[in-house]
């Protein structure tokens, strides 16, 4: 089953729908699962606008093992944009509400920043893999590292930035929606560890406690996922147990196609005594 597909939705009534789990085996739902499945609620109620932003909050962890229900709010319908709210419930609680705003495609002016020079889809690091560990089910999005942070145990400091490459691992068809839908399920892959990367924090330690709080994306020009895109990363912050990140997505050709940003929780619980 493709990426796309597997998030696709039930309708259960007019502004409700019903999405599952892309891997029910995991403790908790990936928080991109949840930003693409509730933007592709809200396009559900959207005729030809196209998605510009959304901003969103991660309110409890999602259970992977039942459905999750989807409450569109039809916010407006104007003359150039459109706007909807859109909530995730599980258990009769919120676990998640984002914002997205919809506009008519629209000429006007136009500058980007320029896409950093670094080593190409085929000279980037293959996808990762640890020969201790069992193999896995593969990625829904193949991700092609710039260095060796976090692999086989480099957690050496170094500074809060980061490139990746990355792309839909199966075909999506024309319709630049589901692009849209994709690229926001990968936003949320490998953003917040750049926050951690000035510390030389091992994810893995068992006193650390990661956790997406907060999700803003901006799509600037069309995007085509089943493409190699450039994900560069920065962390300008950390405070009082959170960390902030940006990121910016260009298309192999060096046109900028979304912005990203997110804080998250960067948690250092004292270890247990015995």
């Amino acid at each position: 089953m493709s990426l796309f597909d597997a998030l696709k939705l039930e309708r259960i009534e007019v502004n409700l729908f019903r999405g599952r789990s892309v891997d029910p085996s995991v403790r908790r739902i990936f928080g991109g699962q949840v930003i693409a499945q509730a933007l592709l609620a809200s396009y559900e109620t959207v005729e030809t606008r196209l998605c510009h932003s959304l901003h969103c909050y991660f309110i409890r962890p999602g259970d992977p093992g039942i459905p999750i229900l989807f409450n569109v709010d039809r916010a407006r319908d104007g003359g150039s944009f459109t706007t909807r709210r859109v909530t995730a419930i599980q258990h009769g609680q919120q676990i998640f509400n984002l914002s997205a705003s919809f506009q008519d495609p629209e000429a006007g002016l136009e500058h980007q920043a320029p896409m950093p020079v670094v080593k190409t889809p085929d000279e980037a690091l293959r996808p990762r893999s640890d020969p201790a560990r069992p193999p896995r089910k593969p990625r829904p999005v193949e991700i092609r590292g710039l260095d060796t942070f976090g692999v086989r145990g480099d957690i050496a400091p170094r500074p809060g930035t980061a490139e990746l490459w990355m792309r839909a691992n199966d075909a999506i068809d024309d319709d630049p929606r589901a692009h849209q839908v994709a690229l926001a399920y990968a936003s949320d892959l490998d953003l917040l560890p750049v926050t951690t990367r000035p510390h030389g924090v091992d994810w893995r330690l068992p006193n650390f406690q990661p956790a997406s709080l907060d999700h803003a994306m901006w799509f600037h020009r069309p995007v085509r996922f089943s493409d190699w895109h450039l994900f560069s990363m920065d962390s300008p912050s950390a405070s009082g147990g959170r960390g902030f990140v940006r990121g910016q997505v260009f298309s192999e050709d060096g046109r900028l196609v979304a912005s990203v940003a997110q804080e998250g929780l960067i948690r250092m619980r004292a270890p247990r005594v015995p």
